[in-house]
């Protein structure tokens, strides 16, 4: 990170990476957005715009470490589809107020919040997100671009498809599958497995 690390991405979620790269000591040089008037920019530690989201090639071209600082999991994956060779080594942020378990794996530009928890054997695809506190627990596989949101819970052995948004402060009873493409609403508890682009919510989590 001697050159510095350029964010995919402006807005609140880019806020909270910078953060996290800022307290390890990471110089965030700049951030690419289609929204000139982006967050990032207007912060007190003001961060330079260096052009829209298409510049990913670009960028990559010049060596830059860059990570995807995007909230929205539609549009992360359309990048990570547009642009697979650039984004696969994408830099993986771990906050210094997390806990990653040694005997965990990450995949390239995944994000892990403050006081969120990777235990042991759990593996995490990649450019997803592990916002802050949520805590994913042993042997748990989590696929890639998933956001496991604030204060969510995954219990033991928790099997997460890609693209799947696990809700804030939601809970994931151990062994459940939940499917690619999922939504799981805020404060859900999941008992059961969840199709493929289901969208579940309440107590006990129903499909809707």
């Amino acid at each position: 990170m001697e050159h510095g690390v350029i964010l995919v991405g402006g807005g609140g979620h880019a806020l909270v990476v910078a953060g996290s790269l800022r307290r390890a000591g990471a110089a965030v040089v700049g951030f690419l957005d289609d929204d000139p008037a982006a967050v990032l920019a207007h912060e007190p530690a003001a961060v330079e715009r260096l052009g829209a989201l298409s510049q990913i090639e670009r960028i990559a071209a010049a060596g830059a470490d860059m990570i995807l600082a995007l909230g929205d999991l539609t549009l992360r994956r359309r990048l990570i589809d547009a642009h697979p060779h650039s984004l696969r080594r994408g830099l993986v942020v771990i906050d210094g107020a997390a806990m990653v378990a040694v005997v965990s794996q990450l995949g390239a530009g995944v994000y892990v919040g403050a006081k969120a928890v990777v235990q042991v054997r759990a593996s995490v695809g990649e450019h997803a997100i592990i916002n802050t506190g949520a805590i994913i627990e042993h042997e748990c596989r989590i696929g890639a671009n998933v956001h496991v949101a604030p204060g969510a819970v995954l219990g033991g052995r928790v099997s997460i498809g890609p693209d799947t948004l696990i809700g804030l402060g939601s809970r994931v009873l151990p062994g459940v599958r939940i499917g690619s493409r999922c939504v799981v609403g805020a404060g859900a508890v999941v008992t059961r497995d969840v199709p493929d682009g289901a969208c579940v919510v309440g107590v006990p989590a129903r499909v809707i």
